[in-house]
């Protein structure tokens, strides 16, 4: 297993992707995910999604564009998105790559360099919209 050094205060990048997958729940090897919509040194973003429990072992599979070499590896769900959240469009399941050998590493950090970073996207904190809410009658007034 090749272990990614983590770095205080660091944040891992994002890459945008749109690789068909697959996706299937170790338990009872059904489908739940078949599309990569980022990835990053540790993980990847899949959707749409079945509903999966955060925590739940997965095996996860796809050939990477531009190379006829196929990944496949364990996985392990570490974030559901349900898609309520502004920018959220859809469900998605954020997975956790487990036991990825050398090889594969290289070759998905090869791929990754060629990808765009995703672009950041707009929140207004809690406390802006605090601020802003008296000022909503005079906005629209005007």
């Amino acid at each position: 297993m090749v272990s990614i050094p983590r770095y205080a205060g660091a944040r891992l990048i994002r890459r945008t992707a749109r690789v068909a997958c697959q996706v299937v729940r170790l338990r009872d090897f059904r489908l739940v995910a078949d599309c990569i919509q980022n990835v990053s040194d540790g993980g990847l973003l899949v959707g749409p999604a079945d509903p999966v429990l955060t925590g739940e072992p997965l095996v996860v599979s796809f050939q990477v564009p531009g190379f006829s070499d196929w990944i496949d590896a364990e996985a392990v769900v570490r974030r559901v998105a349900h898609g309520r959240r502004p920018g959220e469009t859809r469900r998605a399941l954020g997975l956790q790559l487990v036991d990825l050998d050398d090889y594969s590493q290289r070759l998905l950090m090869s791929y990754m360099r060629r990808l765009p970073p995703v672009p950041p996207s707009y929140r207004v904190s809690a406390g802006w919209q605090q601020r802003l809410r008296p000022l909503a009658p005079r906005l629209h007034a005007a």
